[in-house]
C-alpha cells in the first residue's frame, strides 16, 4: 500500500538529478569530442580541391567481341568542352532548378534541402528525395567513390565546402555540366545534346533541355531511350519546378509540357566505334547488369558474345539483299539476328542497312507482326499437348466467335496433316488449333519460349496479329532448336571492374527454362525441315538439313524468314520503317537468310537434328484449355470492300510483277479511322477482325489478297487515316 512506502528523501533525488546531468553532459562532451577527432581526420584525408579545375577522369568503358578484339572504347572524355559564357541561361536554370535551386546563396551544403528531404522521406517511408548540392555531386565525381556509407557523406559535405571556400561558383557549375554523367554514353551537356538531339547545347530546346536536367538523378531510369514514358514525366517535373522558382512562365511550362519528346540520337563524338549496331544494343542492355555508379565511375571491361566475322558478313548481307531484291520489291530496310540455342548467345545482330543513316535497331526495337512465323509456336504448343503431325484437320470455310479466317488465295485444301498443314502455311487449321488448345497453354508457351512482348486472347493470334521484335522471334525458334530448353538471350558474358574484379558473370546468373518436352521440340523440327524441304521455306534449302518457317503480314509489310541448324538459329526480317506493303514474298528473306547462312556455317561440322520419337508412347507434358467460344450476334450484310474479313497466307514464292494491271479499277473511298480504337485493345480486335457485327460507318481499307482478276497487286495511295504511331495493322501473312 502507498501508506507503507518510506518517506522520500529530497537529498537523494537532487543527487540523482546531478549524476544524470553529469554524465549527459559527459556523453555530450564526449561526442563532441570524437566527432571533432572524426572530422579533423576527414579534414586530413580531403585531396587537394585545387585540382578539381584540372581534373579528366580516365576511366572507360571497352567493349570486347568474343575474340577480345575491342569493339568501342567508351569513356568521360569529350572533344566538346561547354563554356558557361556559351550556355544558353534556359539551360543553366533547368539543371539548377532540377538539382540545386539555391546553388548562389549556400556554402556547398544546403541545410534545407538536406532537412526538406529527410522530412520527405520519413513522410514516404521511402528514399526518395536526396539534398545534395551540385558542389557535393561535382566532389563526389571527381574525389569520391559512390559508396553509401556516413564516412562518405561526411567527407563529401566537408570537401564541397573546401570546394566553394576556394572556386568561384561559375567556375564549379561550368566543371559540373561539362563532367556530369546523362546517360547513353554520354558526359557533360556537349555530348548529351549531341547523343539524344544531335545538337548542339546552343541550338536545344526548352523540352530538351529540361530533358537532359532530369536525367543526372537517374540516367538509366530516365533515359528516353530505354524509358520514353519515365523520361518524359521526369522533363515535365523540371519544367513545373522552373516554373515555380521563378525562371520560366507558367505558360512557357505548359507549352513545354505540350511537345512530344522528339529524338535524333547518335554515338558520342569520341572513340572509334566497330560494329555499332551490336555495341549500342550493349550499352542499352549494361544498366540491367550493374549500376549507373558503376557506369559512371568506368573502368569497366564488357566481354560480349559476338563473333565479328559473323557481324561483318550479317551487315553485308543484309546491305545486299536490300540492294539486290528491295528495289524490284519495294522495300528499303532489313535486319537480322543470329544466336546459338545451345547458350543464348548473341553471334550477330543487325539492326538496319546503315547505322550512320539511321540508328533506330529494327532487330530489338521494331515492332512488327510476323504473321506465319507465329504459327511455330501455335503447332509446338499443339504438339506438346499429344497432337502428332499425322493428325488430320479439315481446311474449309470456318468460323469461331465471329471470326472467319481465310487462307491465301481464298482456297481450301479439304482433309489436310498437320505436317501437311504448317509446310503450306494454311491459316484456318493454324486457327483451329488454337482453339482446340486454348489460350492460356498457348501464352505460356509462347512466354516460355522467349517472347516477351503483350499477346491477346484472340484468334488471330494464330496468324501472327501481335507485334514482337525480330530477337523475340528468333530466340523462340532457338527454344525449338536447342530440344525445347530455352535460353534468355544475351550479348553479354561478363562485366569487369577496373581493378578485375567479375561484377557479372552470365555463367552463374543465367539458368535454361525448359519451354516444352524435348520429345515435342524433336517432333516440331522434323515439322519445320518439311516446310524448308518441299514447303514454303525452300529457298533457304542448304547442303545439310535446315528447320525454319516464312511468314509475311498484310500486304506483305513484312517479310520473316526464321531458321535454325543445331548450332545456329537466325532470323530475317524485310520491309519498310513507315510499315508501307512491298511486293515481296517471304520468300526473299529465305533468300537473303541463306546467303548469310551458305558462308556463316563454313567449315562448321554438319550435326544431325534429334530423331523423331515415337509418337504413340511418347508422355504429353500439356494440358489444353479449349474455350467454348459465344455465339456471336447475327452479322449484318457488309459492303464489298469492307476489311473485316481479313486474308491471310503464305503468298506464292515468286514475287508478283509490277505491270501495271488492275490499276484502272477504281479503288473505295476512304474514310476516318475510330481514333479510340487503340492497337492491342479487345474492342480493337473485335473490329478488327470481324468479331463485331461492322459499325454503322465501316472502316474501309484495301483487300490483304488481290482477287482471282487482279494477280498483280498494287501499292495503295498514301493513306489519310490515322493510325496510332507505330501500331500500324498488318493484315495478311504468309
Amino acid at each position: 500500500m502507498h501508506w507503507d512506502r518510506p518517506p522520500s528523501n529530497p537529498w537523494l533525488k537532487l543527487w540523482s538529478l546531478f549524476w544524470s546531468i553529469f554524465a549527459l553532459g559527459g556523453l555530450t562532451l564526449g561526442g563532441m569530442a570524437w566527432a571533432r577527432r572524426e572530422l579533423a581526420a576527414i579534414d586530413n584525408s580531403l585531396p587537394d580541391p585545387s585540382e578539381l579545375l584540372t581534373y579528366a577522369r580516365g576511366g572507360t568503358i571497352t567493349i570486347k567481341a568474343a575474340d577480345g578484339s575491342i569493339l568501342q572504347q567508351i569513356g568521360d572524355v569529350t572533344h566538346e568542352k561547354l563554356d558557361l559564357d556559351d550556355t544558353p541561361t534556359q539551360l543553366i536554370q533547368a539543371f539548377l532548378a532540377a538539382e540545386d535551386h539555391r546553388f548562389y546563396e549556400h556554402d556547398g551544403v544546403d541545410y534545407q534541402a538536406i532537412a526538406r528531404a529527410a522530412v520527405t522521406n520519413w513522410r514516404a517511408r521511402a528514399w526518395l528525395e536526396g539534398g545534395s548540392t551540385l558542389t557535393q555531386q561535382l566532389a563526389r565525381m571527381v574525389f569520391l567513390t559512390q559508396d553509401l556509407t556516413l564516412e562518405r557523406k561526411l567527407r563529401e559535405a566537408r570537401l564541397a565546402q573546401e570546394i566553394e571556400r576556394t572556386t568561384s561558383k561559375e567556375e564549379i557549375l561550368q566543371k559540373y555540366l561539362n563532367l556530369v554523367y546523362l546517360g547513353s554514353g554520354a558526359y557533360g551537356v556537349t555530348d548529351a545534346a549531341w547523343v539524344y538531339f544531335a545538337k548542339s547545347p546552343q541550338e536545344l530546346t526548352l523540352p530538351e533541355m529540361a530533358l537532359l536536367a532530369g536525367l543526372p538523378a537517374a540516367p538509366s531510369d530516365y533515359s528516353p531511350q530505354v524509358s520514353p514514358k519515365l523520361a518524359q514525366q521526369r522533363r515535365n517535373t523540371v519544367l513545373r519546378r522552373m516554373a515555380e522558382v521563378g525562371y520560366i512562365s507558367e505558360t512557357e511550362a505548359d507549352n513545354a509540357i505540350a511537345q512530344p519528346i522528339a529524338l535524333n540520337l547518335r554515338l558520342p563524338k569520341r572513340l572509334e566505334v566497330r560494329l555499332p549496331y551490336f555495341t549500342s544494343y550493349i550499352q542499352q542492355e549494361l544498366p540491367n547488369y550493374v549500376s549507373d555508379e558503376e557506369i559512371e565511375n568506368g573502368g569497366l571491361t564488357v566481354e560480349t558474345s559476338l563473333d565479328p566475322h559473323l557481324q561483318e558478313l550479317a551487315q553485308e548481307v543484309v546491305r545486299q539483299g536490300v540492294t539486290r531484291y528491295g528495289w524490284q520489291e519495294g522495300f528499303t530496310e532489313g535486319a537480322l539476328v543470329a544466336i546459338d540455342p545451345r547458350n543464348g548467345e548473341i553471334r550477330a545482330l543487325v539492326g538496319g542497312t546503315g547505322f550512320e543513316q539511321s540508328q533506330f535497331n529494327r532487330a530489338t526495337q521494331a515492332l512488327r507482326q510476323p504473321g506465319s512465323t507465329f504459327k511455330g509456336i501455335i503447332y509446338a504448343t499443339a504438339i506438346a499437348a499429344g497432337l502428332s503431325p499425322h493428325d488430320v484437320y479439315e481446311d474449309v470455310p470456318y468460323s469461331i466467335a465471329g471470326y472467319q479466317p481465310r487462307n491465301y488465295g481464298g482456297g481450301y485444301a479439304g482433309k489436310v496433316t498437320l505436317q501437311n498443314a504448317l509446310a503450306e502455311s494454311i491459316n484456318i487449321v493454324a486457327v483451329k488449333l488454337l482453339a482446340d488448345i486454348g489460350f492460356e497453354p498457348t501464352l505460356e508457351v509462347a512466354q516460355k519460349m522467349g517472347i516477351e512482348s503483350e499477346l491477346g486472347e484472340v484468334y488471330p493470334l494464330a496468324l501472327g496479329a501481335f507485334e514482337v521484335t525480330l530477337l523475340e522471334m528468333t530466340r523462340a525458334y532457338g527454344t525449338l532448336a536447342n530440344q525445347g530448353q530455352h535460353y534468355p538471350s544475351r550479348g553479354i558474358r561478363r562485366i569487369l571492374a577496373a581493378d578485375g574484379t567479375v561484377l557479372f558473370d552470365a555463367q552463374d546468373d543465367i539458368r535454361p527454362q525448359q519451354a516444352i518436352d524435348p520429345d515435342s521440340a524433336a517432333i516440331m523440327t522434323s515439322m519445320l525441315r518439311q516446310v524448308v524441304d518441299s514447303g514454303t521455306g525452300r529457298p533457304a534449302q542448304l547442303d545439310r538439313p535446315v528447320a525454319g518457317k516464312t511468314g509475311t503480314s498484310d500486304n506483305s509489310r513484312d517479310l520473316w524468314f526464321i531458321g535454325y541448324v543445331p548450332q545456329l538459329t537466325v532470323g530475317v526480317w524485310l520491309g519498310n520503317d513507315n510499315n508501307a506493303p512491298t511486293y515481296g514474298s517471304s520468300g526473299t528473306a529465305a533468300r537473303v537468310w541463306r546467303l548469310f547462312m551458305a558462308e556463316a556455317l563454313q567449315g562448321m561440322a554438319i550435326a544431325e537434328f534429334p530423331s523423331l520419337p515415337d509418337l504413340t508412347f511418347r508422355t504429353i507434358t500439356l494440358k489444353p484449355k479449349p474455350e467454348e467460344p459465344e455465339t456471336p450476334p447475327t452479322p449484318e450484310p457488309r459492303q464489298s470492300g469492307d476489311d473485316w474479313q481479313l486474308t491471310w497466307g503464305d503468298r506464292p514464292l515468286a514475287p508478283p510483277s509490277r505491270s501495271a494491271s488492275g490499276n484502272s479499277q477504281k479503288q473505295p473511298d476512304r474514310e476516318t479511322r475510330d481514333r479510340a480504337l487503340e492497337y492491342g485493345t479487345e474492342e480493337y480486335f473485335r473490329r478488327r477482325y470481324g468479331l463485331d457485327p461492322a459499325p454503322s460507318e465501316p472502316v474501309r481499307d484495301w483487300e490483304a489478297t488481290p482477287s482471282a482478276s487482279e494477280s498483280d497487286p498494287i501499292l495503295p495511295p498514301k493513306k489519310e487515316i490515322f493510325i496510332p504511331e507505330a501500331l500500324e495493322t498488318l493484315e495478311g501473312e504468309l
